[in-house]
């Protein structure tokens, strides 16, 4: 996969894909053995948190190539100890595809270490196509993504009965998302939303600015998790009209899961039918058709 000049040219790759299912879709399921590069989600910060098939390929790796800062050092120094770990940041593909590829094929055991999990915000699949148009199989192992990490710290659900029946994983305009792509208000005012905002820790001023425009209950629990699940893990909660400067106060601009709605503070909820009437209406049907 190259250009006239003979440098490589992902953007190739990209452009080629098929609009065909990959065989491999029927033959495999998460967390089977597979044959290439897996793309491992690193989850959201604690090592413990990583799944049990990623720490079998970090153990076995001999080239691990990571996402930098935001994959907790703590996690390559326990699992990565016999593998040559370099950092994605500051590279661009033309030069991370061949260095996977050329370790690769020279019999080296390679491992992609994304943050959190590939499928959220980790531009694998660009990377995945460009090694397959060169040859190379590649697979995804899923990680924890940091909005269930920033729930499990908030001792809450994302979804509660009566209060979250969806969640929305979004972030904010800017650089890479135009105005109208950013349709963080309209999950808001669906009022049964937990809106979950990545990437946009540095805007939240301006979020909550436009959200209380929009007309918008300034007092919506609003709560912003850094670094969830690191040890330097800091919870900040407000409201949509108070998170903002909480958040500057703290001084973070990076790396914090900002989460909008009524379960983050996990109240007013009803019981569900789980273990409810229901459960028990089942039951009593059960016995009542053994009976007949």
């Amino acid at each position: 996969m190259t250009d006239e000049t003979g440098e490589t040219d992902p953007q190739t790759a990209i452009d080629s894909v098929a609009g065909n299912r990959d065989d491999r879709v029927y033959e495999y399921s998460a967390g089977d053995e597979q044959e290439g590069i897996p793309f491992v989600g690193a989850g959201p910060g604690n090592p413990r948190l990583l799944t049990v098939a990623g720490r079998e390929l970090l153990a076995d790796a001999d080239l691990v190539v990571h996402a930098g800062s935001l994959v907790n050092s703590e996690l390559l120094e326990e699992y990565c100890d016999d593998a040559e770990t370099v950092s994605s940041i500051g590279k661009d593909l033309e030069e991370l595809i061949p260095l996977m590829r050329d370790a690769y094929e020279a019999g080296d055991t390679v491992v992609r270490l994304h943050s959190g999990d590939p499928a959220i915000y980790g531009a694998a699949l660009e990377q995945m196509d460009a090694l397959e148009h060169e040859g190379v199989p590649t697979y995804i192992v899923p990680g924890v993504t940091s909005a269930f990490a920033a729930s499990a710290t908030m001792r809450t659900q994302l979804t509660l009965n009566e209060v979250a029946n969806h969640v929305a994983f979004t972030r904010p305009q800017g650089k890479t998302l135009d105005e109208d792509e950013d349709h963080i208000s309209e999950f808001v005012g669906m009022g049964d939303v937990t809106t979950c905002i990545y990437l946009g820790t540095h805007a939240v001023s301006e979020t909550m600015d436009r959200l209380l425009e929009d007309g918008h209950d300034p007092e919506t629990p609003v709560a912003a998790i850094y670094h969830a699940s690191w040890p330097d893990e800091d919870v900040i909660e407000g409201t949509i009209e108070t998170i903002g400067e909480k958040l500057e106060d703290a001084g973070y601009r990076a790396s914090a899961m900002v989460v909008i709605g009524d379960a983050v503070g996990g109240e007013d909820y009803e019981r569900s039918f789980l273990y409810g009437d229901w459960a028990n209406r089942g039951s009593d049907a059960d016995s009542q058709e053994a009976d007949d």
